[in-house]
C-alpha cells in the first residue's frame, strides 16, 4: 500500500529561532530555492506580522516560481478580546498572500489561564474564528495544537476540544506539537494514534529534540497515524533543536518505504544539508546520519576490510543513495588494505604487493612519527599520494610571505596583515590583506592573489581550524598541528600542516587545501579548468607544503 507523509519544513522560522542564527532576506530566499529542489511539500518562511524583514521577504518570494513546495506564514490565532478582522497579525498574514497559513493556538489548559491569561472558552473561540476566517479567505490552514503532549497529559478531554474547535473551524491539518521536547516515543505513538481514530482530519507531528528524541517521536507519530511532519533541515531550532528533517526524509522513504520527496532528489539530501549549513553559518555536525562527513567513515582494519569486501557489512546504506560517500580514515595502523583504495583512486594499477603501495605506508608512518596526523585530513594524504607516484603538479609557487601583527591593534576588526607574493607559470601576483589574526590575515591573501588565476578560489573558505601542542613539555618551542576544514559550499575537505611555527604549519594545511580544491576542479572540468590569464600548469617545484 502507497503511503505518503508530507513534509513541512519550518528552517526559516523555528530554525530562526536558534542561538547565533539570524538569516538576511536574501539568506531565505536562498534556502527556500534550496528546498523547493529538494521537493519538501511545504516550507514555513515567517511571521509576516513579527517585523519588517518577514514583510519584505513575502514581497520578493512572489518573483520566484516554486515546483514542489506550497510557501507558508505562520502566525498566531486571533488575540483575545478583539474580532479576527480586526487583528493586525491576520491582517499581516493575508497581505503575506500565500497559499497555505499556519495557524498556532494553546491546547495546554495552564498556558491558557496563566500564560496567555484567558478563559478556555474563549481560547477555543480564538481558535475556530480564526480557522474560519482564513478558510473563508480561501486559504489552506495548518493548525499547530502548541503544547499539545503536555495539555493532553495535563486535562485530556481539553486538548481534545481544542483539535475540535480547530477541526469545526474548517482546519485541513492538526499538527500535535511537543513544544517543549519532553514527550517518549510511546507517548506520541498512543496519543498521536487516538488522535488519528477520533477525527477525520489530515494528523501532523511537530517534535523539540529536548530529550534527544525528536526524530525517533516524529517516526512514532507517523507509526500512530500522522501523515504531515514538522521539523528542521539540519535541526536548527530554539534549545536544543527541533526534528531533523535530514535525518527523518531518509529514515522514511528509504528505510520504511514511506514517500516525503521525489525519489530522483535523495542523492541531494548531502549537498541541501551542507548548503544551508553554509548560509546558515552553523558547522553541520559531522556525525550528523546520513549527511555528516563521517557518517560512511571508517577506521577499524577489521571494518575497513569488512566494508571493502560487502559494504553492508559496516553500512546500513550506500552513501551515494544520499549523496554522501564512503571515507577510510588514514592513520599510522592502517594495513595495505585500509590504503590500499585511496593509492588505487590515484593509480589503479597499484596492487597490496606493488613496492610503490608499502613506500607510500612507510612515508605515512615516517610523517605521523613527526607529528601529521591523516584521520582528519585525508585530502592531504591523497597529495602526498599523488606527489609519491609522480601524479602532482604544484598550480602556483608560493615565492614569499609575511605577517605584521599590531598589538593593540587601532583597528579592533583587524589585529594583522599579510602580505603574500606567488608564481603562476611566468606571472607573478602580491597582495596584501588585513585578517582577524595572523592565520586569517594570510588565509585571505593567499586566496586573494590566486583568484586572479583560479577565479573558483572565489567560493572557497575555512570553516573549521584547530591547533594542537604535540610536546608540551618544550613549551613555547614546541611542536603544533595544524587541522583546517575548508568548503567551496558544495564539498568538504581536511587538511593538515605540522611545524614549530604555528604560522608556517597554517601556511602548509592552507597550501594544500587550494591545491587540493584546483586538483578536483581539474577533475571535474576532465582538463578544462578555467586558469584565467591562459594559463598552463607546469611542474613547479612547491615551497610549502607535505613531501
Amino acid at each position: 500500500m502507497f503511503q505518503m507523509v508530507k513534509i513541512f519544513d519550518s528552517t526559516l522560522r523555528d530554525g530562526a529561532q536558534a542561538g547565533g542564527v539570524s538569516f538576511s532576506v536574501e539568506d531565505k530566499l536562498k534556502i527556500v530555492k534550496a528546498l523547493d529542489d529538494l521537493g519538501v511539500s511545504y516550507i514555513e518562511a515567517g511571521n509576516p506580522g513579527s517585523n519588517f524583514k518577514d514583510l519584505e521577504f513575502f514581497k520578493r518570494i512572489k518573483e520566484i516560481k516554486l515546483n514542489y513546495s506550497k510557501l507558508t506564514a505562520f502566525g498566531s490565532t486571533r488575540r483575545k478580546g478583539i474580532s479576527v478582522e480586526e487583528d493586525e497579525n491576520i491582517k499581516s498574514l493575508l497581505m503575506a498572500d500565500t497559499q497555505a497559513v499556519a495557524i498556532f493556538g494553546k491546547a495546554w489548559d495552564f498556558h491558557v489561564t496563566e500564560i496567555i491569561r484567558t478563559s478556555l472558552e474563549e481560547n477555543l473561540d480564538m481558535i475556530k474564528e480564526t480557522i474560519a476566517f482564513l478558510k473563508r479567505k480561501e486559504k489552506e490552514v495548518i493548525f499547530d495544537a502548541e503544547h499539545f503532549f503536555d495539555g493532553y497529559k495535563s486535562n485530556p478531554d481539553y486538548a481534545f476540544r481544542v483539535i475540535k474547535a480547530a477541526v469545526d473551524g474548517g482546519a485541513d491539518c492538526i499538527v500535535l506539537c511537543d513544544t517543549n521536547g519532553g514527550a517518549f516515543p510511546n507517548e506520541v505513538y498512543e496519543i498521536t494514534k487516538k488522535v488519528a481514530k477520533t477525527f477525520s482530519v489530515e494528523i501532523g507531528i511537530h517534535c523539540h529534540n529536548d530529550c534527544g528524541m525528536a526524530v525517533a517521536n516524529s517516526i512514532m507519530a507517523v507509526e500512530g497515524g500522522a501523515v504531515h511532519i514538522q521539523g528542521t533541515y539540519i535541526g536548527l531550532g530554539e534549545r536544543c533543536g527541533n526534528a531533523n528533517l535530514s535525518t527523518l526524509i531518509p529514515n522514511l522513504q528509504i528505510k520504511k518505504g514511506i514517500f516525503c520527496i521525489p525519489n530522483e532528489n535523495l542523492k541531494n539530501l548531502t549537498a541541501t544539508a551542507r548548503y544551508i549549513s553554509e548560509i546558515t553559518n552553523v558547522s553541520l555536525d559531522t556525525t550528523a546520519p546520513y549527511v555528516g562527513n563521517t557518517a560512511f567513515a571508517h577506521k577499524g582494519g577489521m571494518h575497513i576490510d569488512g566494508v571493502n569486501k560487502a559494504s553492508h557489512s559496516f553500512e546500513h546504506i550506500s552513501p551515494e543513495l544520499v549523496g554522501n560517500r564512503r571515507r577510510f580514515l588514514m592513520s599510522e595502523v592502517s594495513g595495505k588494505t585500509t590504503i590500499l583504495p585511496m593509492i588505487q583512486k590515484i593509480d589503479s594499477s597499484l596492487t597490496k604487493n606493488s613496492p610503490k603501495t608499502q613506500e607510500i605506508i612507510d612515508e605515512l608512518k615516517r610523517l605521523e612519527h613527526f607529528g601529521y596526523q591523516f584521520e582528519g585530513a585525508e585530502s592531504s594524504f591523497e597529495l602526498i599520494i599523488r606527489k609519491h607516484l609522480g601524479k602532482y603538479k604544484p598550480f602556483f609557487e608560493l615565492n614569499y610571505y609575511k605577517v605584521i601583527e599590531e598589538e593593540p591593534a587601532n583597528n579592533k576588526d583587524y589585529s594583522s596583515s599579510a602580505l603574500i607574493k606567488v608564481r603562476v607559470d611566468e606571472k607573478e601576483e602580491m597582495t596584501a590583506t588585513e585578517g582577524n589574526g595572523p592565520v586569517n590575515a594570510l588565509d585571505k591573501a593567499l586566496r586573494k592573489a590566486l583568484e586572479v588565476f583560479y577565479p573558483s578560489l572565489k567560493e572557497v573558505h575555512l570553516t573549521d581550524y584547530k591547533v594542537r601542542v604535540l610536546n608540551a613539555e618544550e613549551t613555547t618551542a614546541a611542536k603544533v598541528r595544524v587541522l583546517i576544514e575548508s568548503t567551496d559550499g558544495k564539498e568538504l575537505w581536511s587538511t593538515v600542516g605540522v611545524s614549530t611555527n604555528i604560522i608556517e604549519a597554517s601556511m602548509i594545511a592552507l597550501v594544500d587545501s587550494i591545491e587540493y580544491k584546483l586538483i578536483k576542479d581539474l577533475e571535474k572540468n576532465e582538463g578544462g579548468l578555467s586558469y584565467g590569464n591562459d594559463h598552463d600548469t607546469k611542474d613547479f617545484s612547491s615551497t610549502c607544503g607535505i613531501g
